[in-house]
Protein backbone atom coordinates (compact mmCIF):
# COMPACT_ATOMS: atom_id res chain seq x y z
CA UNK A 1 0.00 0.00 0.00
CA UNK A 2 1.33 3.63 -1.01
CA UNK A 3 1.97 6.16 1.86
CA UNK A 4 0.79 9.34 0.92
CA UNK A 5 2.00 11.21 3.47
CA UNK A 6 6.13 9.66 3.43
CA UNK A 7 5.59 10.44 -0.54
CA UNK A 8 4.85 13.74 -0.14
CA UNK A 9 7.43 14.06 2.32
CA UNK A 10 9.80 12.70 -0.01
CA UNK A 11 8.43 15.58 -2.80
CA UNK A 12 8.99 18.23 -1.23
CA UNK A 13 11.89 17.49 1.34
CA UNK A 14 14.08 20.68 -0.15
CA UNK A 15 10.96 23.08 -0.23
CA UNK A 16 10.54 25.37 2.63
CA UNK A 17 7.79 24.33 5.18
CA UNK A 18 4.08 24.51 3.96
CA UNK A 19 3.15 28.13 5.29
CA UNK A 20 6.03 29.23 2.71
CA UNK A 21 5.43 27.45 0.17
CA UNK A 22 2.76 29.88 -1.55
CA UNK A 23 0.05 27.16 -1.05
CA UNK A 24 -3.89 28.08 -0.65
CA UNK A 25 -3.66 31.89 -1.58
CA UNK A 26 -7.09 31.37 -2.30
CA UNK A 27 -8.58 31.10 0.70
CA UNK A 28 -8.44 33.81 3.76
CA UNK A 29 -5.69 33.97 5.97
CA UNK A 30 -6.60 31.92 9.32
CA UNK A 31 -8.15 28.63 7.43
CA UNK A 32 -4.58 28.90 4.82
CA UNK A 33 -2.57 28.90 8.28
CA UNK A 34 -4.87 26.03 10.04
CA UNK A 35 -4.33 23.75 6.76
CA UNK A 36 -0.80 25.09 6.27
CA UNK A 37 0.27 23.54 10.06
CA UNK A 38 -1.94 20.34 9.28
CA UNK A 39 0.22 19.63 6.21
CA UNK A 40 3.00 20.76 8.53
CA UNK A 41 2.23 18.13 10.71
CA UNK A 42 1.64 15.18 8.64
CA UNK A 43 5.21 16.03 7.29
CA UNK A 44 6.92 16.03 10.94
CA UNK A 45 4.90 12.70 11.99
CA UNK A 46 5.98 10.71 8.66
CA UNK A 47 9.66 12.23 8.97
CA UNK A 48 9.59 10.78 12.50
CA UNK A 49 7.50 7.56 12.75
CA UNK A 50 8.19 6.59 9.63
CA UNK A 51 11.37 4.15 10.24
CA UNK A 52 10.09 2.99 13.74
CA UNK A 53 8.85 -0.65 14.18
CA UNK A 54 5.33 -1.28 15.68
CA UNK A 55 6.49 -1.84 18.90
CA UNK A 56 8.57 1.47 18.85
CA UNK A 57 5.38 3.33 18.13
CA UNK A 58 3.68 1.32 21.10
CA UNK A 59 6.24 2.35 23.70
CA UNK A 60 5.79 4.36 26.50
CA UNK A 61 9.33 5.42 27.49
CA UNK A 62 10.36 8.26 30.88
CA UNK A 63 6.98 7.93 31.36
CA UNK A 64 5.85 9.92 27.82
CA UNK A 65 2.61 8.72 26.35
CA UNK A 66 3.00 6.25 23.35
CA UNK A 67 3.44 7.56 19.33
CA UNK A 68 0.15 5.42 19.31
CA UNK A 69 -1.75 7.75 21.52
CA UNK A 70 -0.38 10.86 20.17
CA UNK A 71 -1.25 9.37 16.64
CA UNK A 72 -5.11 8.90 18.03
CA UNK A 73 -5.31 11.73 19.92
CA UNK A 74 -4.21 14.17 16.98
CA UNK A 75 -6.83 12.28 15.07
CA UNK A 76 -9.55 12.74 17.36
CA UNK A 77 -9.24 15.72 18.70
CA UNK A 78 -9.30 17.21 15.19
CA UNK A 79 -12.52 15.10 14.55
CA UNK A 80 -13.70 16.69 18.29
CA UNK A 81 -12.81 20.03 17.36
CA UNK A 82 -13.92 20.33 14.07
CA UNK A 83 -17.52 19.10 15.52
CA UNK A 84 -17.63 22.32 17.86
CA UNK A 85 -16.37 24.31 15.23
CA UNK A 86 -19.36 23.48 12.78
CA UNK A 87 -21.59 24.52 15.20
CA UNK A 88 -22.23 20.82 16.73
CA UNK A 89 -22.10 18.57 19.81
CA UNK A 90 -20.53 15.58 19.74
CA UNK A 91 -22.01 12.30 19.87
CA UNK A 92 -21.58 9.38 22.11
CA UNK A 93 -19.34 7.60 19.45
CA UNK A 94 -17.15 10.29 19.50
CA UNK A 95 -16.89 10.65 23.77
CA UNK A 96 -16.10 7.46 24.08
CA UNK A 97 -13.26 7.35 21.13
CA UNK A 98 -11.92 10.42 23.23
CA UNK A 99 -11.38 7.84 26.11
CA UNK A 100 -10.26 5.02 24.27
CA UNK A 101 -7.31 6.68 22.74
CA UNK A 102 -4.77 6.40 25.29
CA UNK A 103 -4.84 2.57 24.75
CA UNK A 104 -4.21 2.86 21.42
CA UNK A 105 -3.28 0.13 19.44
CA UNK A 106 -2.15 -0.88 15.98
CA UNK A 107 0.54 -1.27 13.83
CA UNK A 108 2.31 1.76 12.82
CA UNK A 109 1.16 1.34 8.78
CA UNK A 110 -2.67 1.44 10.28
CA UNK A 111 -1.75 4.13 12.69
CA UNK A 112 0.04 6.08 9.53
CA UNK A 113 -3.35 5.42 7.68
CA UNK A 114 -5.52 6.58 10.33
CA UNK A 115 -3.89 9.20 10.61
CA UNK A 116 -3.81 10.51 7.13
CA UNK A 117 -7.57 9.85 6.62
CA UNK A 118 -8.10 12.10 9.70
CA UNK A 119 -5.88 14.93 8.40
CA UNK A 120 -7.52 14.75 4.86
CA UNK A 121 -11.37 14.61 6.24
CA UNK A 122 -9.77 17.78 8.57
CA UNK A 123 -8.77 19.25 5.57
CA UNK A 124 -11.94 19.10 3.61
CA UNK A 125 -13.81 20.12 6.27
CA UNK A 126 -11.84 23.33 7.09
CA UNK A 127 -11.90 24.65 3.47
CA UNK A 128 -15.73 23.66 3.95
CA UNK A 129 -15.37 26.91 7.21
CA UNK A 130 -13.53 29.31 4.65
CA UNK A 131 -16.67 31.40 4.15
CA UNK A 132 -17.84 31.66 7.20
CA UNK A 133 -18.00 34.58 9.75
CA UNK A 134 -15.12 33.88 12.02
CA UNK A 135 -16.51 35.57 14.61
CA UNK A 136 -19.87 33.06 15.22
CA UNK A 137 -20.26 31.87 18.77
CA UNK A 138 -19.31 28.83 19.50
CA UNK A 139 -19.52 26.28 22.46
CA UNK A 140 -17.26 23.90 23.55
CA UNK A 141 -18.03 20.57 25.63
CA UNK A 142 -20.65 19.47 28.41
CA UNK A 143 -20.00 22.89 29.81
CA UNK A 144 -20.93 24.85 26.70
CA UNK A 145 -17.73 26.94 26.92
CA UNK A 146 -17.60 30.17 24.82
CA UNK A 147 -15.55 30.31 21.69
CA UNK A 148 -15.75 31.45 18.39
CA UNK A 149 -15.24 29.79 15.10
CA UNK A 150 -11.71 31.17 14.92
CA UNK A 151 -10.85 30.58 18.10
CA UNK A 152 -11.37 27.07 17.53
CA UNK A 153 -9.88 26.99 14.14
CA UNK A 154 -7.07 28.21 15.73
CA UNK A 155 -7.13 26.12 18.68
CA UNK A 156 -7.33 22.97 15.50
CA UNK A 157 -4.01 24.27 14.70
CA UNK A 158 -1.90 25.25 17.97
CA UNK A 159 -3.21 21.74 19.69
CA UNK A 160 -2.54 19.63 16.74
CA UNK A 161 1.11 20.86 16.21
CA UNK A 162 1.50 20.53 20.47
CA UNK A 163 0.53 17.30 19.91
CA UNK A 164 3.17 16.76 16.59
CA UNK A 165 6.07 18.39 19.11
CA UNK A 166 5.21 15.88 21.47
CA UNK A 167 5.53 12.94 19.34
CA UNK A 168 8.72 14.48 17.77
CA UNK A 169 10.12 14.77 20.74
CA UNK A 170 9.14 11.09 22.02
CA UNK A 171 10.40 9.76 18.82
CA UNK A 172 14.03 11.15 18.90
CA UNK A 173 14.27 10.10 22.83
CA UNK A 174 13.22 6.59 21.27
CA UNK A 175 16.12 6.85 18.44
CA UNK A 176 18.60 8.11 20.73
CA UNK A 177 17.83 5.55 23.71
CA UNK A 178 18.28 2.97 20.94
CA UNK A 179 21.35 4.76 18.95
CA UNK A 180 23.62 6.16 21.56
CA UNK A 181 22.86 4.00 24.88
CA UNK A 182 23.04 0.91 24.07
CA UNK A 183 19.75 -0.09 25.27
CA UNK A 184 18.03 -2.47 23.01
CA UNK A 185 14.59 -1.23 21.84
CA UNK A 186 12.29 -3.36 19.62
Amino acid sequence: MENPGRDRIQENENLPEPWLRGTHTDLPAAVRGVLHALELAQEDVHLWCGRLSDAQIQMQVLGLPSLAFQLRHIAGSLDRLLTYAEGGELTAEQVADGRSELHASGSRAELLEEFDKSLASSAARVQHLAGKDLEAARFVGRLKLPSSLGGLLVHVAEHTQRHVGQLVTTAKVLQELRASRGISLP
